[in-house]
């Protein structure tokens, strides 16, 4: 009779990612999504339909108290509709980092009786997100068409480019603050003062034209600078795109990606211990 020996070994290379083994669980990964997208939607009043309201109520209000009131410019585009373009994303952006930082500890039952690659919780997660996303991007470009202004050509590349480097960016913080979030609980108290914070660090409701050139490409440390910047341009048909600043951003979002899954590979084996 044949012997066979199985070796089992950690992995070398924590930037590898078996993605055969996730295609084998690709199943699992909708199923996680589809859940998610029900739980978020069932017995609640407003439904989808709060994907439009919460982006109008914070352009209302910061359009009466920056726009109108602190008097903050916004080029030749509405200050209402210079709001709305960086909220549709900021919202996306720092609902995807929630949503993926609470995705372990919100499925420790699951995490602790049944194996599966773990990548896929915090990316499912952010499948969500994509709902709320199209939902206030279609109001976004409604709203833009009814103020007059019609996008340029240039605005589809820059929105599947803004799309990726968001999803990159806030799937690299979902996967760090998910696996420090399964030791260390303070985490999803601490997060929502940490995205109010990055709120008034990211220039959606005022542009980086008011800042220095040098502060402008530190604040590209943040992946949604210079997403936000470079769909206003195309929002306005007019002006040109900052790639140096675009260019930051998405590099920015790839080393948070890779920094996240560095140390998520790295306490992926005791989570079933300790969460």
């Amino acid at each position: 009779m044949d012997s066979h020996t199985i070796t089992i070994k950690p992995r070398s290379n924590p930037l590898a990612i078996d993605f055969a083994e996730l295609w084998r669980y690709r199943e699992l990964f909708f199923i996680f999504a589809w859940r998610d997208i029900k739980v978020r939607y069932k017995q609640t009043f407003l439904g989808a339909a709060w994907a439009i309201f919460q982006p109008l109520i914070s352009t209302f209000i910061f359009t009466v108290f920056f726009g109108r009131l602190a008097k903050i410019p916004s080029g030749v585009l509405p200050y209402s509709l210079f709001v709305l373009c960086g909220l549709v994303f900021w919202n996306f952006f720092s609902g995807a980092v929630t949503h993926a930082s609470n995705s372990l500890i919100e499925n420790e039952n699951i995490v602790k009786k049944v194996y599966f690659p773990r990548l896929v919780l915090p990316l499912s997660s952010l499948i969500t997100n994509f709902i709320d996303f199209g939902i206030s991007l279609v109001m976004m470009l409604i709203f833009s068409f009814v103020l007059g202004f019609i996008p340029s050509l240039m605005f589809i590349p820059i929105l599947i480019l803004g799309i990726l480097i968001a999803s990159i960016g806030a799937g690299g913080l979902g996967l760090f603050l998910s696996a420090f979030n399964v030791k260390y609980r303070d985490v999803r108290y601490i997060l929502p003062f940490f995205i109010q914070t990055m709120l008034f660090l990211t220039p959606v409701i005022y542009p980086t034209s008011i800042v220095s050139n040098t502060n402008k490409y530190i604040m590209a440390i943040n992946p949604m600078t210079g997403v936000i910047e470079a769909i206003r341009v195309t929002v306005a048909g007019t002006g040109n795109i900052d790639w140096l600043l675009l260019g930051l951003s998405a590099l920015s979002a790839i080393i948070f990606f890779i920094i996240g899954l560095i140390y998520f590979r790295q306490t992926e084996a005791f989570f079933a211990d300790i969460v």
